[in-house]
């Protein structure tokens, strides 16, 4: 009985890729260091699943930056700013491209279907000369073969990586990306022939937008392509992977319809609609791999369930074409529960890492094969039927009431423009207000304090103390820079999601669960394991001593329950929406604490609330109505007087302007300064925005100081789409990032900008 695995999380159990990665980059150390420590990763990776017994191994999974980037320099698709000059590409071109140099930017990067990981978009035109320039999955190829290790060649395949890409700068916008198709495919032709030269007997083309909403001419480039890559791929058997939601009806049809494809793989965790599917007609004779084991989470896999639903497919297509295999790449989950050692017993025993994974994978395989290992599934059995009755799942309390949250829609009682006056009256500020998103630099002297209290090597005394010397420095530069609205800074927080989550429970935390997020980036993201609820006050201890360092309004900062879900591995044992309203509940406790401890302030981060829009148009409406609704119950039981922020991060906005109008928030700060244009146009269009509103007037990722003349220039287009009395006037993210020579002038020329067109607006009056 046979078995796969999509792709492999590449950063190493302890981050090894990412460290080598910093550590070329920084000048310290040389590319052959780089391309030892990523060699025995991949070494090692192709051994872990040849040893567990997995027949279609995936290489070319690998990459050092991004698998979409891979095959922009596979096809020799660089963009004319790197001075790229033909020639196998090397890792100064790789690394300009993925990170800019200090002449040229970065190509863009966007977020990976509805996951938290991110790619480089290739920069497409007409004028664009395809060469073969990266020989990247041929040589994985020879080297697992080298190995001992006979894998199975993965590439982006051709209509995907058109349907990701963007025109280049100076292209038309409607330029037909699709129209590029014939350029690419003798490319694609060159590495097969290649590959088949090699000794490949199986190759996988990864096509993830075919479980998108595709209009007719995008699904006929399917046919399109694989129809003329058909005599190339003679000889070899080929694999089409689709991942991440089901597979629409007539996409279906289509792709099972290719005549030189013999296996199509669907995800069955997301995909679930795709089962009936297969059931009403699969093509016989060909191989369907099965995606029953979860890539996108860390909960062990229910083998008798997953057991139940291979056998009726084995009915279907038969016992020599059902390979098993998981949903998708385990790029999207930690690595090896063997590094946690300090996890929880019983809750270890209901999570599976990658390395795990690929255990349950040919744990199925062979059972279906008549050769089930009765210990395995009986030990899954256990963890299962423990984390159903567990104690620590069920909160009664909890689940109360969040079903008492059913009946209403948790608006504040007043309207936004009535509540804006009262706030007015009460905080007493200038037009185009100033204020900064929440945290400020994080120094390596800071970090310290934190790492030595928690490894309890300084007093709980003298970290309050350290902590709130640190605040009041925050506060006084504020106030000299004349802020008006001013933060604590968030000196004792590690990150926005952790920090909550480490004090609600319901959650755990993992020592080396870093999933990469883009490049050398890893987040380590919480998991949800049981009902959420807030034991006692989070921030308001932090919030006070802050405001009683100042006149001026200190805001209350918290992260929004939409956020904490999107940034977290959930429970997959009741809807998401039911564990966001659990979360927004003691969120909620936790702005009435605030709000009776006199903060007048409170802003509700929800940077992620965008990132968990379902990938089909037909589920938008569902999500956005209980994401929205979440955000709602966090404050609903606030005074007119109180004013409410929220914060999010740009991701376009303008198809859910409504939804972030209904969050009925009293200010929105939004980061913008990339994509200036893209927001306004919104209120151009004539979308009538009565709260307040303060788009990013200079963007933090960047280390380049502003000018005054270009915030007032950035601001005063601002004021052409928006009324004078809401607009505000921030960065567009937070300076954790950022050092203090750089948020110092940058926030003296943001005050000016403000205080400058205040003035001009007051004379023009």
């Amino acid at each position: 009985m046979a078995s796969h695995i999509v792709g492999y999380p590449r950063m190493g159990p302890k981050r090894e890729l990412k460290f080598a990665l910093e550590s070329f980059w920084d000048g310290k150390s040389s590319a052959e260091d780089l391309e030892r420590v990523a060699t025995d990763l991949r070494g090692s990776i192709w051994k872990q699943m040849s040893e567990a017994g997995i027949k279609y191994i995936p290489s070319n999974t690998f990459s050092y930056y991004d698998q979409v980037l891979d095959t922009t320099a596979m096809l020799g698709a660089v963009p004319p700013r790197y001075n790229w000059t033909g020639g196998e590409i090397g890792f100064s071109t790789y690394f300009s491209m993925a990170r800019g140099n200090a002449s040229v930017p970065a190509m863009e990067m966007t977020k990976w279907f509805d996951t938290n990981y991110h790619f480089i978009v290739p920069e497409l035109g007409p004028d664009v000369k395809f060469s073969y320039a990266s020989h990247k999955a041929v040589n994985e190829y020879k080297e697992a073969k080298l190995l001992g290790v006979d894998t199975v060649p993965v590439l982006i395949g051709p209509v995907t990586y058109l349907l990701l890409s963007k025109p280049a700068k100076g292209v038309e916008k409607t330029f037909p990306l699709l129209s590029l198709l014939d350029k690419i495919l003798p490319i694609y032709k060159e590495v097969v022939a290649e590959l088949k030269a090699a000794g490949a007997s199986w190759i996988q083309f990864d096509e993830p937008t075919l479980v998108l909403d595709l209009e007719s001419h995008q699904l006929e480039a399917f046919t399109k392509a694989y129809t003329e890559l058909e005599s190339s791929l003679s000889g070899l058997n080929v694999l089409v992977e689709t991942y991440f939601a089901d597979v629409p009806e007539a996409t279906f049809k289509t792709l099972t319809s290719l005549k030189g494809v013999c296996g199509f793989g669907f995800d069955l965790v997301r995909g679930t609609k795709t089962l009936d599917l297969i059931k009403s007609g699969f093509p016989s004779g060909k191989y369907l791999f099965a995606g029953v084991v979860d890539g996108r989470n860390i909960w062990a896999n229910d083998l008798s369930a997953s057991l139940t639903t291979l056998q009726s497919l084995e009915g279907i297509v038969g016992k020599d074409k059902l390979v098993v295999s998981t949903s998708c790449s385990l790029l999207h989950t930690a690595v090896d529960l063997v590094n946690e050692p300090k996890l929880d017993k019983e809750i270890k025993s209901w999570l599976a890492f990658a390395a795990q994974k690929v255990l349950e994978v040919n744990a199925l395989a062979k059972a279906l094969s008549g050769q089930k290992d009765e210990a395995f599934f009986s030990a899954n059995a256990q963890a299962q039927a423990s984390r159903k009755s567990s104690p620590r799942v069920t909160n009664e309390a909890v689940q109360k009431a969040a079903a008492a949250l059913k009946g209403s829609d948790h608006r504040r009682a007043t309207n936004v423009s009535a509540r804006l006056d009262a706030q007015q009256k009460k905080l007493n500020l200038p037009i185009l207000p100033t204020t900064t998103i929440g945290s400020f630099p994080q120094t390596i002297e800071l970090r310290r304090v934190r790492r030595e209290y928690k490894a309890n090597k300084i007093s709980e005394e003298e970290y309050i103390k350290s902590i709130k010397e640190e605040i009041s420095k925050v506060v006084k530069l504020q106030e000299e820079l004349d802020i008006d609205v001013l933060v604590h800074g968030e000196p004792e927080r590690n990150d926005m999601v952790e920090y909550f989550g480490e004090q609600l429970s319901g959650f755990a935390f993992t020592a080396n669960g870093w999933v990469q997020s883009y490049g050398s980036r890893c987040v380590k993201p919480p998991i949800i394991y049981g009902d959420v609820s807030r034991p006692k006050p989070m921030t308001v201890f932090w919030s006070t001593a802050a405001q009683s360092m100042t006149k001026r309004p200190m805001k209350g900062m918290l992260t929004g329950p939409v956020t904490i879900l999107n940034w977290s591995f959930v429970r997959n044992d009741q809807p998401r929406f039911e564990t966001c309203y659990q979360i927004a509940l003691a969120i909620k406790n936790e702005v009435e604490d605030l709000e009776k401890a006199g903060i007048t302030v409170i802003q509700i981060d929800e940077a992620a609330l965008r990132e968990g829009l379902p990938l089909r148009k037909a589920e938008h409406a569902f999500y956005l109505d209980w994401a929205v609704h979440s955000f709602r119950i966090t404050n609903v039981g606030v005074q007119d007087t109180t004013q409410i922020h929220t914060h999010m991060c740009y991701s376009n906005f303008n198809d859910i302007i409504h939804s972030i109008i209904n969050m009925d928030a009293d200010v929105i700060t939004i980061e913008n300064s990339r994509s200036d244009e893209k927001l306004l146009s919104v209120f151009r269009e004539g979308v009538k925005y009565g709260a307040g509103i303060g788009p990013g007037v200079y963007d933090i990722h960047s280390p380049r100081i502003p000018s005054t003349e270009e915030i007032a220039d950035r601001i005063n287009k601002m004021l052409a789409v928006l009324e004078t009395n809401i607009l505000w006037v921030n960065p567009d993210c937070g300076l954790k990032t950022r050092k203090y020579p750089e948020v110092k002038p940058a926030l003296e020329n943001m005050v000016a900008a403000a205080k400058q067109l205040r003035t001009k607006l007051a004379s023009a009056k």
